[in-house]
């Protein structure tokens, strides 16, 4: 899967994909992300991005036709299904049953405003969805754009070990996840259950849903 983000900042997209399971990924060929600088489509000699909004107000705005000059040079170089989204406080909420709707497209277009946003003429023309990760406002999208693809990319094929890795987690199963434990067995007086020591997996099966079913309750009830 193809993941290209236009922004002002593309030094911040690329850093932050670069570690981690997505940067992993990137080498291993299992999916790409690439950045693109809106800035290097202005047609203005000092490269001006943005404007004053039309009837006032404070702050700038980023200007329709670079915008739309990036999109249609980003999209003229993809192949397969294109899906374009903008991240936008006023989209809906990032959910993981919408990562999995967008994992299904070849290539995820990812619009990051700046400023006081961007003219609402080019998003009505190239974006097909407006998507938020939370009701509070940030200074841009592109660390929205980072979790949007940290998200969609680890449902990808070959970016985990294995499906079971995301399956069975919090939030993917319809619950939180059950606790875990590791060395050693005794910490600050707190021992491992006991019923992860006797090798029996069915018990330990039983033992992890009904431990899920709890914590669930107990913080998410809005899950059940």
């Amino acid at each position: 899967m193809n993941f290209t983000v236009m922004t002002l900042f593309p030094g911040l997209i690329e850093q932050v994909c670069a570690e981690s399971i997505i940067g992993r990924a990137q080498s291993a060929g299992a999916i790409s992300v690439s950045a693109v600088d809106i800035r290097s489509y202005s047609k203005d000699k000092h490269r001006r991005v943005d404007d004053t909004p039309y009837g006032g107000g404070k702050g700038m705005l980023m200007s329709a036709p670079c915008v739309y000059d990036c999109f249609a040079d980003v999209a003229s170089h993809l192949e397969g299904s294109v899906h374009t989204v903008y991240m936008s406080p006023q989209g809906s909420l990032l959910t993981q049953k919408k990562a999995k709707e967008l994992q299904k497209y070849d290539n995820l277009v990812i619009l990051c405003g700046h400023y006081e946003g961007i003219d609402s003429r080019v998003i009505e023309e190239i974006v097909d969805e407006e998507i938020s990760i939370g009701d509070y406002v940030l200074t841009g999208g592109e660390l929205p754009a980072c979790v949007l693809i940290d998200s969609v990319a680890r449902l990808c094929p070959g970016v985990l070990a294995d499906a079971e890795c995301y399956e069975n987690e919090s939030i993917s199963c319809g619950m939180l996840e059950y606790p875990q434990y590791t060395r050693p067995y005794d910490f600050h007086g707190k021992k491992v259950p006991d019923v992860l020591l006797r090798g029996n997996h069915a018990e330990i099966e039983a033992w992890r849903k009904e431990e899920a079913l709890k914590l669930t309750q107990k913080k998410r009830p809005d899950l059940l």
